[in-house]
């Protein structure tokens, strides 16, 4: 480990000239400074283990401002090393206000020895074990940055996006994500967790749109065996599996307004049960939901409490759709482009013109989840290197994105169903994984739709 390096400042030669010559006897690397603004160039140039300054610099002072102000000043500066002050009129008044001022210790002229090393080595331990620990943790920050799942947006109407995201990230505010069928929220809630504290703990998803009514409060919050006639073994609820880390509630405005009740219980009182239990356990997760529903027009009509959503949304975060960030498009299509040329093996690197004009002009009205899919359809159907607009299987006219523009949110939704169901040759269960929709949501979308 090198030698520790001191800067020591004082007005008088002699006592510099003492100081050097004991401390570089005890194997410190040190340099003098003889006036304030001496000692803050020196420390703005160079990197020091501590510091050991006087309190006053000018001829016949003794009240210590000029210290008291070298101290603050030298605070202020990023990364400031621990200071040591010292004086020949010390007093408690004074020491109070340099320790309030940042000083980590405070000598008295003239010094003993033993006692000024022994100050010396501590603050310089300290001192080095406080940077080691800043920067693990920039490094740890660094790495979990790393780590965060790749979210493309790069146009204006996605940039108050982003910036919400990385104030709320590191929270632990419960959000609730809007946004159209296939805009990214579960990216959004996955972002946001590994940009948080709770990063090394599991993120559970759960789509509440799938889970039967009859196993909410199994499901959610487990059960202990017995408790119902299939209950063979004790089961752990997704509210347990999350301990520590975040619960994403995914189509939670699907929830019945039953199940909504139990689910307001736990956030207010941030317990649960397990079904047959009679032991609360505290639940510590963040809670991330989402939704493509216009949750205020759920709760006005009745069919979401609007007590659960103030618990669900202290940060709301609404996701603009695909047609309102087409400067996304080509990005996030190169993205796909090269994530399935490996996946497939393809030797697909690039779009021809007409296939990227064909990109910019279509309505995207199944957003990044339909560009997604049609950009992996074309790495399986091109036959070089570069993708075709037939390749993409979205028409020449946008796969009727002129049509669609017209339409209402509901009339599209059923546009998209048909087709998933015609690609999908009636087969329910595919149909419903190509909308990122549960078997359930689905049949009741069909319902709803009368198909």
């Amino acid at each position: 480990m090198p030698a520790p390096r001191l800067l020591i400042a004082d007005d008088q030669p002699d006592v510099l000239e003492a100081l050097k010559l004991l401390l570089k006897g005890e194997g410190f690397d040190v340099e003098t400074a003889a006036s304030p603004r001496a000692v803050l160039a020196a420390v703005e140039a160079r990197d020091f283990d501590a510091l050991l300054v006087d309190m006053n610099y000018a001829r016949d002072t003794t009240s210590g401002a000029e210290g008291l102000d070298l101290l603050s000043r030298v605070q202020a500066l990023e990364g400031a090393p621990p200071v040591v002050v010292m004086t020949a009129w010390a007093s408690i008044d004074g020491a109070v206000e340099a320790m309030r001022r940042g000083a980590r210790d405070y000598v008295e002229k003239p010094w003993d020895n033993r006692r000024l090393l022994a100050t010396l080595r501590t603050q310089v331990e300290l001192g080095r074990a406080l940077r080691k620990s800043q920067r693990l943790e920039i490094e740890n920050r660094t790495l979990r940055r790393e780590g965060l799942p790749e979210l493309i947006a790069e146009s204006p109407a996605m940039q108050p996006v982003l910036r919400l995201m990385e104030r709320v990230g590191p929270s632990d505010a419960n959000v609730l994500i809007l946004g159209e069928h296939g805009t990214g929220k579960e990216v959004v809630a996955r972002w946001l967790h590994a940009s948080s504290p709770r990063a090394e703990r599991p993120m559970i998803a759960v789509n509440l749109g799938g889970i039967p009514d009859g196993l909410f409060e199994s499901e959610l919050f487990g059960h202990v065996r017995g408790a119902f006639t299939d209950a063979k073994t004790d089961r752990v609820g997704r509210f347990e599996l999350a301990e520590g880390g975040t619960l994403f509630l995914d189509e939670i405005a699907n929830l019945p307004v039953p199940q909504q009740a139990k689910l307001l219980r736990v956030l207010e009182t941030g317990e649960y049960e397990r079904v047959g239990a009679s032991r609360a356990r505290r639940a510590d997760v963040r809670v991330v939901a989402a939704t493509n529903a216009d949750i205020q027009a759920e709760v006005k009509s009745g069919r979401f409490r609007e007590d659960l959503l103030f618990r669900l949304n202290t940060v709301e975060i609404r996701l603009p759709p695909l047609r309102e960030r087409r400067a996304d498009v080509p990005l996030l299509a190169a993205y796909f482009l090269r994530r399935y040329a490996s996946r497939y093996r393809k030797a697909a690197k690039e779009f021809a013109p007409d296939a990227m004009e064909l990109l910019l002009r279509h309505s995207w009205p199944g957003n990044v989840r339909e560009l997604d899919h049609a950009v992996e359809r074309a790495v399986l159907m091109t036959e070089g290197g570069r993708v075709q607009a037939r390749d993409l299987g979205l028409g020449g006219g946008g796969d009727g994105a002129g049509a669609l523009d017209q339409m209402s949110l509901e009339e599209v939704e059923r546009v998209l169903i048909q087709k998933a169901l015609t690609r999908a040759a009636g087969n329910v269960s595919e149909a419903a994984k190509a909308l990122g929709l549960s078997r359930s949501a689905l049949y009741r979308r069909l319902k709803r739709h009368g198909l």
